[in-house]
């Protein structure tokens, strides 16, 4: 009896969730073309809305990941290009698959070759299997700007031959940061994804994964430790994000105990080490994220140590994103100038980076309805509706809005 259709879409969509870079860094060792291993995996996922009609396979990740690298010999053999190709993205002699496959993809679109901004794009389009529109809206960027930043990448490796390997040693640090830098970008594409799900859990735990990967390549140094605990200390409070009917909780209203307490007690504890050895964008970022977890209620939150983390982070990593995270924590500190923040605020529309940005309306909504300005809140809830792609978030912001509007 053949699948439903639905049936098949369902395990179609949650294979390429699921396996999407995996498959893709496997034929990416066999093909060394990056645009090849592309399209034979893309090619992959549509054979199995054809054939799993008739039978879902047990293992659809190594039956994708077969059909695949089937595809793409065919193709090199039909194109005769095999030999041709073999000095692209090198690999060492007699090696064989390992777990560390995507790092080592990762390692290749972050090679310093690559522009930051194309290797940023370059890997959630390749490790998230994310669409150019979902690119896109992860970097507040354009859609064409992000088709072409991904193209000039993969033109740029095929190109210079850049290996696909994890780099040497002496290499690593000089790639380190870009490295670290798009592992948190795939986290966040997943911690608040575009479409109905408020998180993409395959997306979260491939960051997790590739951070541990990380951590294991270079146990001395502090930002990748200090990224996992960020990473850790964050997907614990996972399940207390969403209410039993679906809707989205912030951590100010979240049932604690439901924070997974092992995975906390770890990220806490990795926070305290890296701090103990450095004080990087990521180990200040954990710091914050502990003074969430560890207080005893978000009312009880050490607000002025917070911002006293944005104040450090903003001389190490001046971003506007760092710079609204901290007026959002100031607007919190007991007896905070709201105003003053408004008009910080306010100056932060100015960036071009957080124009498409969802949080800093957000954040203005809630200031303004703190200072009992609730037309002007609601105008900005509207804004902010207008600039999210995820749904989960869009209800929040419209029952906020409903809730000035019915007063």
């Amino acid at each position: 009896m053949a699948n439903h259709p639905r049936t098949v879409a369902a395990a179609v969509e949650r294979a390429h969730r699921e396996s999407w870079s995996t498959v893709l860094a496997s034929v990416v060792r066999l093909t060394r073309d990056l645009d090849l291993a592309e399209d034979c995996t893309q090619d992959a996922f549509v054979q199995a809305l054809r054939t799993w009609p008739d039978e879902i396979p047990v293992n659809p990740g190594g039956w994708l990941t077969t059909v695949a690298r089937r595809l793409a010999l065919d193709r090199l053999r039909r194109e005769s290009t095999l030999r041709r190709k073999l000095p692209l993205l090198i690999e060492e002699p007699g090696e064989v698959e390992q777990p560390t496959d995507p790092l080592r993809l990762v390692f290749t679109c972050c090679h310093p070759a690559l522009a930051q901004e194309s290797q940023v794009a370059l890997t959630l389009r390749l490790i998230c299997g994310l669409t150019t529109r979902e690119v896109a809206a992860g970097l507040l960027i354009s859609e064409p700007t992000a088709a072409a930043r991904i193209t000039r990448a993969k033109k740029k490796i095929a190109a210079a031959g850049i290996p696909y390997r994890i780099p040497a040693d002496h290499e690593l640090a000089a790639r380190l940061d870009a490295v670290l830098t798009v592992v948190h970008l795939v986290y966040t594409a997943g911690h608040v994804a575009a479409g109905p799900e408020l998180t993409r859990t395959e997306l979260t735990g491939r960051a997790i994964e590739l951070a541990g990967l990380l951590v294991r390549l270079m146990p001395t140094e502090t930002e990748p430790e200090a990224l996992l605990a960020l990473l850790l200390m964050t997907e614990a409070r996972g399940d207390a994000r969403l209410s039993a009917d679906g809707e989205l909780v912030l951590l100010a209203d979240q049932d604690r105990s439901r924070w997974d307490v092992k995975m906390l007690a770890e990220g806490v504890s990795r926070a305290t080490a890296a701090l103990l050895r450095g004080h990087g964008r990521f180990a200040l970022q954990a710091a914050v994220a502990g003074l969430h977890v560890t207080a005893p209620s978000w009312e009880k939150t050490d607000w002025r140590q917070v911002v006293r983390m944005y104040d450090a982070m903003m001389i190490s990593w001046p971003t506007p994103i760092v710079a609204l995270n901290r007026a959002a924590a100031r607007s919190l500190v007991p007896g905070a100038d709201l105003d003053q923040v408004l008009t910080e605020l306010d100056a932060l529309g100015n960036e071009l980076a957080l124009r498409s940005y969802a949080y800093l309306p957000a954040t203005r909504a809630d200031v303004l309805a703190r200072l009992n300005r609730p037309h002007e809140a609601a105008l900005a809830y509207e804004q902010a509706m207008e600039l999210t792609s995820n749904e989960a978030e869009r209800r929040f912001l419209v029952r906020r809005r409903s809730e000035l509007v019915n007063r």
